[in-house]
């Protein structure tokens, strides 16, 4: 029984990475480990905002591995994605949304994940607007889709940003974007938040972090906007680094993350965590499997799409929707057995 079982599993896994995976034989194979190793960090915020933040693990990184490491800023996910899949970038952090495409694009392998300085696991996404704007309290309020209001969504790789919002927010109430607002604009979750606060932006996508984060350094500027719409928990963010690293490289490299504020001079390490976003905890082991509520999700909100697009023939329709359901079956095998 339990040999059928594992097989059942295995056979699910491999029907999954038959779908999801195929661009696996487009990456850049790596011919050996690099001397430097190039850490590739999502456009969040600013470089500079990252930098300052990242820098200081990054030397103790290099400290500890006793290798060069250097950080690697790209304009948007996607620069960190094809960095990764060409062999430019080694290490990298991630969304959940932009690192299914670097599993499935540029030979990536979750390997940790992040947690909160409480030790709590996971973030929001949420929909925000101007504090002042008593036109707007309520998601109902947004879609009413009259064309009036300028939306500020993520960058299309964005978990909370992009993602999550484009299912619960428009695909579940059948809503096209770019037929409901004025104005659609893709920016990071910074440029969103000033943007609201300034009154450039009605209505934006943006997520916890961001807003605790500016609390903590620029309280001003969150004054200036309200929540109004959270999302429902979203997985930690994850490290993925190249699959294709040597064993050894890949264990130095995952044991310095889990070490880290664990081991060695712990205080120290803690206080750097601490100035990550708005307030990191210590690093937890992860893999793969924690990107199957996001593919699921991802598939949800293609489903939606396909059952609401009219210029589909029935048998086109019916044809994609059985195509879909047969990977959320194959993700459900696997969830199951988490």
């Amino acid at each position: 029984m339990i040999r059928k079982t594992l097989a059942s599993v295995a056979l699910a896994a491999s029907m999954f990475a038959s779908g999801f995976a195929q661009a696996d034989i487009d990456f850049k194979p790596l011919e050996k480990d690099p001397d430097t190793i190039v850490f590739g960090f999502i456009s969040t915020e600013s470089s500079a905002n990252l930098k300052a933040q990242w820098q200081p693990m990054i030397d103790d990184m290099e400290t500890t591995l006793g290798k060069k490491v250097e950080a690697f800023f790209a304009p948007d996910y996607a620069g960190i994605i094809e960095g990764m899949r060409f062999g430019k970038v080694h290490v990298g952090w991630f969304g959940n949304k932009s690192a299914m495409e670097a599993v499935d694009r540029a030979g990536g392998e979750v390997f940790v994940q992040t947690s909160k300085s409480d030790g709590t696991n996971g973030y929001y996404s949420h929909i925000i607007t101007q504090a002042n704007n008593d036109k707007i309290n309520t998601l109902a309020d947004m879609l009413k889709c009259d064309g009036t209001l300028n939306f500020g969504i993520g960058d299309p790789n964005s978990t909370s940003g992009f993602l999550v919002p484009s299912y619960y927010v428009f695909a579940k109430n059948g809503v096209d974007p770019k037929e409901c607002f004025k104005t659609v604009r893709n920016a990071n979750h910074e440029t969103n938040l000033m943007a609201t606060a300034n009154n450039q932006l009605d209505v934006a996508a943006n997520n916890s972090e961001q807003l605790a984060r500016t609390k903590m350094v620029k309280p001003e500027i969150t004054d200036k906007v309200k929540v109004i719409w959270t999302s429902p928990l979203i997985p930690s963010d994850p490290m993925v680094y190249r699959k294709d690293l040597s064993r050894e490289l890949k264990s130095e490299i995952k044991a310095f993350f889990l070490s880290y504020g664990r081991l060695g001079n712990v205080e120290e390490a803690n206080k750097v965590l601490a100035g990550i976003q708005d307030g990191m905890g210590k690093f937890m082991e992860s893999s793969n499997a924690q990107l199957y509520p996001i593919r699921q999700l991802a598939l949800f909100k293609d489903k939606l799409k396909i059952q609401n697009t009219e210029e589909l023939s029935a048998d086109e329709k019916a044809s994609r929707l059985a195509e879909v359901d047969k990977k959320l079956a194959e993700l459900d095998i696997l969830v199951s057995y988490e």
